[in-house]
């Protein structure tokens, strides 16, 4: 039996419950890992709340996609991995098939990396989906190149800060936005080329003025909504606007056919992209994990809570006050 964090009915972060469950043994293509840390993502408190992209088929419904621990047994088929290893999971399976929110976790092992040496399992369990949505949005999807700018909002959330990171890495300008000027000076300091504060400055105005009236490359935004015709204006020609998240809860428009605005495109974004496709992965966690052994990429975790505090570790994500990531540990 596993202690595991599971719902019974859709609601707010005191609906989570930590029960036994039997985890039993790997099958096919499966591995099963004693937990040590968990990440936290803003998707696992919307499926909890029945607003997620998809419903849970069943209650008792469980959460979480995003962990480091020890591998404890491989099932069938499974090459390259082996009990003992120090790994993570990365995100690209449905909760309602598999989950980590527990002592144990069984997962596909394609879901499966080693982690990177020297890393702590707080650490590993805040790595992945940050940097994974980072990397595949600038230079997997939008093939950004050195000299170019990428402006992002929601700009100290983990992806936010991970965004900087891969931006200086390759040699991108990278313009966070956000919305008052609380976290300005932690933003310039972990390592944003400019920082716009949108409640006090005209974003539109200020990437121009940035890129001498050129525009941007890409836009990251997690906000969507109607402020998405404004950060279009601020976009090169023949750039592109990826939006990867709905912070606003409000309808998006689609500015790409609206006259005066520059020749660009504009579409969804989900790290999925990458996590899904073998060859995308292959090469994400082999940029990720030598960024990581240069010393250049390090998860900044805001938080860690015990693991029987998952609803107060719920409770932290969606007050949006956090720099970087929320971690539960589990155990060593």
């Amino acid at each position: 039996m596993s202690k595991t964090v599971v719902f019974h009915e859709y609601g707010g972060p005191e609906v989570l419950r930590i029960e036994d469950v039997p985890v039993g043994e790997p099958g096919p293509g499966e591995v099963r890992i004693r937990v040590q840390a968990i990440g936290l993502n803003r998707a696992e408190a919307l499926f909890r709340a029945g607003i997620y992209i998809e419903q849970a088929r069943r209650f008792p419904a469980r959460l979480g996609a995003e962990a480091s621990g020890v591998v404890e047994a491989v099932g069938v088929g499974v090459t390259g991995l082996a009990p003992g290893d120090e790994v993570s999971t990365v995100p690209l399976f449905s909760y309602n098939d598999h989950a980590v929110y527990g002592e144990q976790a069984i997962v596909p092992a394609a879901a499966v990396v080693h982690r990177p040496h020297g890393l702590a399992a707080v650490a590993a369990a805040a790595l992945w989906m940050p940097y994974l949505t980072a990397y595949g949005s600038m230079l997997e999807v939008a093939g950004l190149r050195p000299g170019d700018t990428v402006a992002f909002n929601a700009a100290s959330s983990s992806v936010g800060l991970a965004v900087i990171d891969i931006a200086n890495r390759v040699g991108l300008r990278p313009i966070a936005l956000t919305r008052t000027g609380e976290k300005k000076d932690t933003l310039l300091k972990h390592g944003a080329a400019d920082v716009i504060v949108t409640a006090d400055e005209d974003p539109v105005e200020r990437l121009r003025a940035a890129t001498d009236g050129r525009g941007v490359e890409l836009v990251l935004d997690a906000v969507a909504g109607p402020g998405i015709t404004d950060l279009a204006r601020a976009v090169a020609p023949n750039g592109m606007v990826l939006v990867y998240g709905g912070l606003s809860g409000k309808p998006t428009p689609y500015p790409g056919l609206e006259l005066g605005l520059p020749a660009l495109n504009i579409r969804s974004f989900t790290m999925l992209e990458t996590a899904r496709d073998p060859e995308r992965l292959r090469r994400a966690v082999a940029f990720v994990g030598a960024g990581v052994r240069s010393g250049a990429f390090l998860p900044v975790v805001d938080r860690v809570f015990a693991f029987d505090r998952i609803a107060d570790a719920h409770r932290y994500l969606e007050s949006n006050t956090q720099v970087g990531k929320i971690v539960a540990a589990v155990g060593e």
